[in-house]
């Protein structure tokens, strides 16, 4: 579904990605996994026309993307939930979601009842004003944000940042709901190896802007020198 090749991009001046290809095919959870200032959320940020994209293709379908705006990006079928400012604070749960709604030309009203059925809480909070949700919440309208654009493929940066245990595993549980129920193929980057393994089909480790490692999960158990000096994991 997606094909990034010879990726090298960056913001002005600051080269950040060296020579990137990477895919992932459709009902697919690829995740991306490496250190602080790998160059992960520029990996996404890439795909999503926000970096500059200084050489290399991206292909949506066989459709070439990367010279698109973010807007018509979305369009396309690619929903990004980033990091940090995701949601609407001063809106309702459902005001959130309706607005991104409005906005897409792919999305159908049963998207919105799948995800109060896939996060039964926020259809508890739906009149609630989203700045007063728990951080494991606001993370579940995030996602839900970018769900209800019925999208090809979801971006996520991050979800289980900073969030207790309990959060942490019924987000991962949901990626791989939303992948096996919808079909919408997933690039995770992570920061919790162990979930992100967990859940991945295929997985990149992402290293000074550079991939140092491509393959299975299983593999990459085994690689015991990247799992120790890159994602610091092992004795």
């Amino acid at each position: 579904m997606l094909r990034v090749e010879n990726l090298n991009s960056g913001y002005g001046k600051l080269h950040v990605l060296y020579d990137i290809s990477v895919e992932c095919g459709k009902k697919e959870i690829v995740a991306v996994l490496g250190p602080n200032g790998a160059g992960k959320t520029t990996l996404l940020n890439s795909i999503f026309g926000i970096a500059d994209i200084y050489s290399g293709s991206i292909k949506l379908d066989g459709e070439e993307i990367s010279k698109l705006p973010p807007h018509n990006i979305a369009r396309k079928g690619i929903a990004y939930v980033l990091q940090m400012i995701n949601i609407f604070s001063e809106l309702s749960v459902d005001e959130n979601l309706r607005i991104s709604m409005a906005l897409s030309k792919n999305t159908s009203p049963e998207m919105l009842d799948y995800v109060y059925e896939l996060f039964p809480i926020l259809k508890e909070r739906r009149k609630q004003r989203a700045g007063t949700l728990s951080g494991g919440e606001r993370q579940m309208l995030a996602m839900s944000i970018g769900l209800v654009r019925n999208p090809k493929l979801l971006l996520l940066d991050e979800p289980t940042a900073g969030l207790m245990p309990l959060y942490v595993n019924l987000i991962t549980k949901k990626i791989s709901e939303i992948r096996d129920q919808k079909e919408i193929s997933v690039i995770l980057v992570e920061q919790n190896v162990q979930k992100a393994i967990e859940v991945a089909d295929r997985v990149y480790v992402l290293v000074s802007g550079q991939i140092v490692f491509k393959g299975l999960p299983s593999e990459l158990m085994g690689e015991k020198e990247i799992m120790k000096l890159y994602l610091g994991m092992g004795d």
